[in-house]
């Protein structure tokens, strides 16, 4: 029997309702799955369309607290599914590029559309992409904190089966939404580490750079505690009030970063004497 600890992915912190929800009852599942011969990107799929069934029911059933009750429901159905087909990938080899880019991709559809259902069409598809900017800075900070620490970010994936049309379109889509993102917080945090020093950055200034409270407070804006805290907000009926978090989440990353400088330029001074 396949246990947590093989299917969870290793990462330098935990998101606490990952770890302590969701991932636990997606375990549950992947046992039965992966005896009905259940594909992960089957899984994917599935979840992608309880989350636009969510969208609609929080488009459409504001009124009274039972109409909330479904679509609160579904998105944390939606989240232990999330969850389940990457437990289920792992835990029978079937990674795949074409799950990893189907997965992301998918996510940011029923961000969309649940973002939109709230706030309208603009507002929701320009909170949509603050809240991908967030993700973009969790990614981007743990890539950083493993490779200055001479760790492996990302294995390969344990099948190359995909078909290549499919692959070609999503990778494109990944390459269009995702790759300017990662381009230029990317390259912005490189800049602000090189301003921050007289010469160029040592190995000991990038493990300076990427402190695990970085990771830990990101990972904890991960996308499993952003619906458990959207599914409250639809409960209360106040959907809005999770929109409005968002800017302050990426003050407080704003803040981490401006910490991490001082902490490298403190770094460098110490060893300089």
């Amino acid at each position: 029997m396949t246990t947590l600890a093989q299917t969870k992915k290793a990462r330098p912190a935990d998101e606490w309702s990952s770890g302590a929800v969701f991932r636990p009852l997606a375990q549950l599942l992947v046992g039965p799955a992966a005896r009905a011969g259940l594909r992960p990107t089957r899984v994917v799929l599935f979840h992608t369309a309880l989350g636009l069934l969510a969208a609609w029911q929080v488009r459409h059933g504001r009124g009274t607290f039972t109409s909330r009750v479904s679509p609160a429901l579904l998105i944390q159905v939606k989240t232990v599914l999330d969850n389940l087909d990457g437990q289920l990938a792992r835990a029978t080899n079937q990674t795949t590029e074409t799950g990893r880019y189907l997965d992301s991709e998918m996510d940011v559809v029923v961000n969309a559309a649940l973002l939109s259902a709230i706030l309208g069409v603009r507002r929701g598809l320009s909170a949509t992409l603050l809240l991908n900017l967030i993700m973009t800075v969790e990614f981007l900070w743990e890539r950083d904190h493993r490779e200055a620490r001479g760790e492996v970010f990302r294995a390969p994936p344990a099948q190359h089966g995909d078909d290549p049309r499919v692959l070609a379109v999503l990778r494109g889509a990944y390459d269009v939404y995702f790759r300017p993102q990662e381009r230029l917080l990317g390259g912005l945090f490189e800049r602000r580490l090189q301003a921050t020093l007289p010469g160029e950055p040592t190995p000991e200034d990038r493990v300076a750079y990427t402190p695990v409270l970085l990771n830990t407070v990101t990972a904890n804006l991960g996308l499993s505690t952003q619906l458990l805290a959207l599914g409250a907000c639809v409960l209360a009926g106040r959907p809005e009030w999770y929109a409005r978090s968002l800017p302050v989440q990426a003050g407080v990353l704003g803040a981490l970063q401006v910490w991490r400088e001082g902490r490298v330029r403190r770094a460098a001074r110490a060893r300089r004497g």
